[in-house]
Parts: structure tokens; C-alpha cells; sequence
């Protein structure tokens, strides 16, 4: 994957300030034209630089106040399929494969905690997932954030 350089670091330094900035807004603090802003968002986007814009939107504004990460073991060679059966619950908000001793860490949201136990349950009933180990998200401490990744990278730049 090629390296970004200095105006790429420069694009997303301003859209992590302001993600909502437009085109215009972007060339004129950055002091490019619009084309520009445009065809190096367009590069930037097709290289996978930008994740999923859901992630701006939160669980609780939609009624399911509660978060929790599950810790989960799978038989590997069902990974695939238990990927595609997770993906299938409205309520993962995302699922990370692990090394050590958890295979998975799966994200979900509930409304209360009787619906955390049913989310957890129909997890459980996937075929291939052997256990589950549930904790409550209790506060987001450091928010998901990549701007001090792309401080360290101006620095050695």
C-alpha cells in the first residue's frame, strides 16, 4: 500500500477536526482547489482510509443504552460461517478476531439487560460457538480516535 504523503496527512488531519467539512471547506483551509480536495478524497476513500460513517452515529440516541463486549470461543474451522451468522444479529455493532485465549470480541448493544441475556443466548445457539463471556461497557474512557497516529506519523515524516 503506498505511503500517504504530506497533503493526504493534511486532509484527514482537517477532516478528524471537522468530519463534517465539506469539499469547499477542506481546499479552503488546506489552500487547494476543489478538484484537488476532491480526486485525493476519491484516492483516499478507494484506498479503505475512511471507515464506516455509522460509526458517528451512537446506539443509545436509537434506545439501546446498554453496550457490551463479549468475549467469545469459536471452533475456528466454523469461523467463516459464525462470521456471516453474527453479522446476521441487529444488535453487533462489530466483532474483532483475537489471538489468545477468546477467538472473537463481539460488540452489541441492547435496550436493558434482559435483552443483553437474549442477545447473548442467540449468540450462543450459533453452531460452532462453544462460549461466551460478558462485560458491560461501563464508559467510552478514549473514544476511537486516530489523530495522535497521525501526529506520530508527520513527526517521522
Amino acid at each position: 500500500m503506498p505511503r500517504l504523503d504530506h497533503l493526504d496527512l493534511e486532509l484527514l488531519s482537517a477532516l478528524s477536526a471537522d468530519h463534517r467539512a465539506t469539499v469547499v471547506a477542506l481546499a479552503d483551509k488546506l489552500g487547494l482547489s476543489r478538484n484537488t480536495v476532491q480526486a485525493r478524497m476519491s484516492r483516499l476513500e478507494a484506498r479503505g482510509a475512511f471507515l464506516s460513517y455509522e460509526r458517528a452515529i451512537s446506539s443509545q440516541i436509537l434506545g439501546f443504552p446498554i453496550r457490551a463486549c463479549l468475549t467469545t470461543v469459536v471452533r475456528q474451522r466454523d469461523l467463516p460461517r459464525i462470521r456471516e451468522e453474527l453479522a446476521e444479529v441487529p444488535e453487533v455493532l462489530q466483532a474483532l478476531g483475537l489471538s489468545g485465549t477468546a477467538d472473537l470480541l463481539v460488540l452489541v448493544a441492547a435496550r436493558d439487560t434482559q435483552h443483553l441475556f437474549d442477545v447473548d443466548a442467540r449468540i450462543l445457539a450459533i453452531d460452532g460457538v462453544e462460549r461466551t463471556e460478558t462485560a458491560l461497557v461501563m464508559d467510552e474512557v478514549i473514544p476511537y480516535r486516530v489523530s495522535p497516529l497521525m501526529d506520530l506519523v508527520r513527526e517521522k515524516a
